[in-house]
């Protein structure tokens, strides 16, 4: 099949005229035959045949199964109760669940009778239920007439106002295929498609809007989300092997002195498992010849900064400079201080440059850099600055990625005539199935483990009604000689009432803990800079004993000594701002404690966020769950919108399947980069399609 056939405008099909083309451009996105192709059913209605509960697949399309209602039982909930069913044939059985229209049910509902039922089944913790189903007695529905597989287009309402229904695009799609006349050229080569047993393309693309039955449907859905995740990692990971091979690195070779009386006489504590592992990753990327970009996920408190210090070390081994940059002044002076204070004793250089730094303190710092005199240098924007010349910047370390764009990245690369090695840390934790489609250009490492000897830090949820009782524990805390934070939400759309919000939750806090007793801090974003900086290091040298703040706080900085943090109005912060949040406090020995403050009123969403919390203190598992509750939207900050334009995958849910098409996509990339052999040749052409006509993953750049 030509390929420019597909890209006919829709115009041209028979049965749309200009009209209904408008239409479904401004409301699908179809303009192009192509695009009408890939527009795939949502689901699917089958009643061509009657399943067997024992036959029941896990897919998201609707079944139709006889059996008997055995037995009915009313179950209560937080709100109200369900009505449940235990619904069964002879090969197993399954739930029904009915949340409203309870009273009739039970009423007419007959038990050991025969019923055709109807609806989507749900796998949840090992059973099926089907919620809401049709239900006829068998008898009745013998009489009646039958129906099959159709499909269920995406619709707006604009769409069914103006007659294009759902009926109509299925007709629309008849139309295309009897034009195309079934021959769609292939995209995989026979190697894949032999190997993972997948249909050829007509015939997935066929059974994708036309399913003869339930397994070709999920064998039609396996192959196209198959491709399309294939040619998205094929992309990512053959840009990841041309950068390698054209940006060549420094090799460090040596493992020198430096570290190794680092790692023998300078370590506060014993490396983790986890941290050794990711130390023999970089040692491994910077002793070859490539450039090492690679990303360092870990969960606050999990020490990355002593994999940074090492990392640094390697470098100034092998006589090299290293810098480490920082998004807050606050956050850098504290890298500065715990650095210092671990190359104590060495006779390693390290000087910090912040936009606080006078200018007179400057020219000594610029002129060390330049003549190598420097071994690390610690700070935040300010080195990107053009004054900043290193004599051979070997490593950059970049603190908080999220905090900075590609555009700082790249300047730091411009510091030396060949790359500095990159090393970007995080502790917001993204789940890997989106760290591999995200960063499918940066190598991944992930510290696991928290260092022995920390307390995982103890959540609880508690309403406003108790607030009483939480300063009450507040109070005790302070005796204890303990800090403490509260921190209120910041939505900027409404800035005034946040304000009025955070200077009211201010007041309460200074009748109930009044001076000179108490003392309190407060940091919010109207303040200067100036004043912020004077604010928090008050608290952080303990002559505050509360600091109350807006969200200002959430990156870094440590102080051992707070051991509560009170969130309040919980339900309006996000599960990964949540947990960012939590994580300033337990940096010491002492049994921290994390207070979620809510309102009575919270949607089903807020309240599995606090559950979330409150059940575990893993990051990894939190990100997770929030990527099922909000979608990949927010994970990388604002470029994200619209930032993987799938057609059928989804990258949560078909999780197996991405890592099977990274897999493939790696192993065909190693043995043939260029992808020149004869066998390879249709991916070859299919990969030019993609890039000219973008017309699948535009966000790749």
């Amino acid at each position: 099949m030509n390929a420019n056939f597909l890209q006919t405008p829709v115009v041209y099909l028979k049965g749309v005229g200009p009209n209904r083309a408008e239409t479904l451009k401004s409301e699908l996105g179809v303009d192009t035959y192509q695009d009408l192709l890939n527009l795939f059913p949502n689901r699917y209605i089958d009643k061509t045949q009657y399943y067997k509960i024992g036959q029941l697949q896990r897919s998201s399309a609707d079944v139709q199964i006889i059996g008997k209602i055995v037995h009915l039982k009313t179950v209560e909930q937080k709100k109200g109760s369900r009505l449940v069913a235990r619904f069964m044939d002879d090969t197993g059985e399954i739930e029904l669940v009915w949340f409203r229209g309870q009273k009739w049910l039970r009423e007419n509902l007959k038990l050991n009778i025969p019923y055709v039922i109807f609806g989507k089944c749900n796998w949840y913790n090992g059973t099926f239920s089907m919620p809401h189903p049709e239900m006829e007695p068998l008898k009745a529905h013998e009489q009646g007439t039958k129906v099959y597989m159709q499909p269920v287009y995406p619709s707006t309402e604009k769409l069914s106002n103006k007659g294009v229904t759902n009926k109509v695009i299925s007709k629309l799609v008849q139309q295309l295929f009897i034009e195309v006349n079934g021959k769609f050229s292939e995209s995989l080569s026979d190697k894949l498609l032999y190997e993972l047993k997948l249909l050829p393309k007509p015939e997935a693309l066929f059974n994708i809007h036309f399913p003869k039955s339930q397994e070709l449907l999920a064998k039609a859905q396996f192959r196209l989300k198959f491709e399309e995740l294939f040619y998205v990692q094929l992309q990512l990971i053959g840009k990841k092997l041309s950068r390698q091979k054209k940006i060549k690195g420094f090799p460090f070779n040596e493992v020198g002195e430096y570290f190794k009386d680092f790692y023998s006489n300078k370590l506060p504590f014993e490396l983790t498992g986890a941290q050794k592992r990711v130390i023999k990753e970089i040692r491994a990327d910077l002793g070859s010849n490539a450039q090492m970009n690679r990303l360092l996920q870990g969960d606050v408190g999990s020490g990355k900064t002593i994999v940074a210090i090492m990392t640094m070390l390697l470098a100034i081994d092998n006589g090299f400079q290293a810098c480490l940059m920082a998004p807050t002044e606050i956050l850098a002076n504290q890298h500065f201080q715990d650095i210092s204070e671990l190359l104590e004793g060495t006779e390693i250089t390290c000087a910090l440059l912040t936009g606080s730094v006078k200018k007179s303190a400057r020219k000594p710092i610029h002129e060390q850099l330049e003549s190598g005199a420097l071994n690390i240098l610690i700070g935040t924007h300010a080195l990107l600055e053009d004054k900043v010349k290193y004599k051979n910047l070997g490593i950059a370390i970049i603190d908080e990625q999220h905090r900075f764009g590609v555009a700082q990245r790249s300047k730091l690369w411009h510091k030396n005539e060949f790359p500095p090695h990159i090393l970007v840390m995080t502790a917001t934790p993204i789940p890997r199935t989106l760290a591999m489609s995200l960063y499918g250009d940066l190598d991944i490492s992930v510290i696991d483990e928290l260092p022995p000897g920390r307390k995982p830090i103890k959540t609880v949820h508690r309403y406003d009604a108790n607030r009483l009782k939480v300063f009450r524990f507040i109070r005790d805390e302070i005796e204890k000689g303990r800090q403490i934070y509260v921190v209120y939400p910041l939505i900027q759309e409404s800035e005034a009432m946040d304000y009025k919000d955070l200077m009211d939750g201010y007041e309460s806090i200074v009748r109930d803990f009044p001076q000179p007793k108490y003392q309190i801090s407060i940091v919010h974003g109207q303040m200067k800079p100036a004043d912020k900086e004077f604010e928090m290091n008050r608290f952080v040298n303990g002559e505050t004993q509360i600091m109350v703040a807006t969200t200002v706080i959430e990156v870094g900085v440590n102080v051992p000594n707070a051991s509560v943090m009170i969130i309040e109005s919980a339900e309006r912060f996000g599960l990964s701002q949540l947990h960012q949040l939590r994580g300033r406090v337990g940096r010491g020995a002492d049994q921290s404690f994390c207070i979620l403050m809510t309102s009575h009123k919270l949607s089903t969403e807020a309240k599995t966020r606090l559950e979330t919390m409150v059940a575990t203190n893993d990051g990894f598992e939190i990100a997770e769950v929030d990527l099922k509750l909000r979608g990949p939207g927010d994970v990388m900050g604002t470029q994200q919108s619209g930032l993987l334009n799938l057609k059928i995958a989804d990258i949560v849910k078909d999780n197996d399947i991405l890592k099977t098409a990274r897999y493939y996509a790696l192993q065909l990339l190693k043995e043939d980069p260029s992808l020149s052999k004869t066998e390879n040749l249709i991916i070859r052409h299919m990969y030019a399609q993609l890039v000219k006509h973008k017309n699948i993953w535009t966000y790749i750049s």
